[in-house]
């Protein structure tokens, strides 16, 4: 997949496209990408995807924007994951904000991206002040001599699946309905870290997982697997948090994990925590005794937890 950090000046070959965010890249977003794809072969156009960063809401009003679902490298990881096969990623400036509708279909759409089949969602709006909408893009479309798509929303058993509904739940502690919209555990990928070793001196060392999301959209102590390191998905008690036993309210949001009977050191290693089930909320303990007695009844409930799943599994396998 090529990763374009700006729009090109001229085309070098007709495109379809798909143009959005795409935060979490979750079963709305999945079959847009399918769909995508199905057109792209069919035209014998390469896939691209369009997206922005930072997200507008994130340049117009910091303080209010939602958290990120995905940092833009576990996005562009998840768009490769889809066959596509190029990204756009367009810088938000003040510049950016205030090309009008008309200006960005004819002269990037157009112009500098040939877009022959392009998929919006039904909501989809975008030029300054967010002039554009699909009946401007449909108008354009039989002018300029491209085709152009809409994808309806994608239901998850009644409830409209968004990336806002995701943060939701994952806020709540309810990650086995995020998973459903996303089709997938929730998880955060980053790389090992040195950390305070505080952990290890518990008796329960941690890998320490250096994050991009400032604001996490979970929190609290989790059943969790680590992926990305030579001997597969491993099994672990997951921390994210600001740990205020140990650093207080105000502290920084720390993610780390314990992997059960495992000991090789993992320090540089890029990884993925999926965060599979949430025991709890974090807590303040009086002490340090008090915080490992807990961390000892969270990582049992860890291994019960992975005990119960093989069980399921082999019954599913035996019929």
């Amino acid at each position: 997949m090529n990763v374009h950090r700006t729009i090109p000046a001229s085309a070098d070959r007709p495109i379809a496209l798909t143009i959005g965010n795409f935060d979490g890249v979750h079963l709305g977003h999945q079959a847009m990408l399918r769909r995508l794809r199905e057109a792209a072969t069919a035209l014998g156009a390469p896939a691209c995807v369009m997206t922005f960063e930072p997200h507008p809401r994130e340049f117009f009003a910091p303080d209010q924007a939602p958290t990120r679902l995905t940092s833009l490298r576990e996005k562009l990881e998840l768009l490769r994951s889809h066959r596509i096969d190029r990204v756009y990623i367009c810088r938000f400036s003040f510049d950016f904000a205030r090309v009008s509708a008309q200006e960005f279909i004819h002269d990037i759409l157009k112009a500098r991206l040939d877009v022959r089949w392009l998929l919006v969602g039904d909501d989809f709006r975008f030029g300054a002040r967010r002039a554009g909408d699909s009946g401007m893009l449909r108008a354009a479309a039989r002018t300029l001599g491209f085709e152009m798509a809409e994808m309806p929303s994608v239901e998850v058993g009644g409830l409209r699946v968004s990336s806002t509904a995701i943060r939701e739940f994952l806020a709540a502690g309810r990650i086995d309905c995020a998973a459903r919209l996303l089709g997938r555990p929730y998880s955060i990928s980053g790389r090992v870290v040195r950390g305070d070793r505080i952990g290890r001196t518990l008796g329960f060392p941690t890998a320490n997982v250096q994050m991009k999301h400032n604001r996490p959209p979970l929190s609290g102590i989790f059943v969790a697997e680590i992926h990305g390191l030579p001997e597969g998905p491993l099994a672990g008690a997951a921390s994210l948090g600001v740990r205020p036993t140990l650093a207080g309210e105000r502290g920084k949001p720390v993610l780390e994990i314990h992997l059960l009977d495992f000991a090789r050191e993992i320090y540089g290693a890029h990884v993925r925590i999926a965060f599979l089930e949430r025991l709890r909320e974090e807590r303040k303990y009086p002490d340090l005794t008090a915080l490992t007695r807990q961390i000892g009844l969270d990582v049992a409930q860890t291994r019960a937890w992975f005990e119960r799943d093989r069980a399921r599994q082999v019954l599913i396998q035996n019929g």
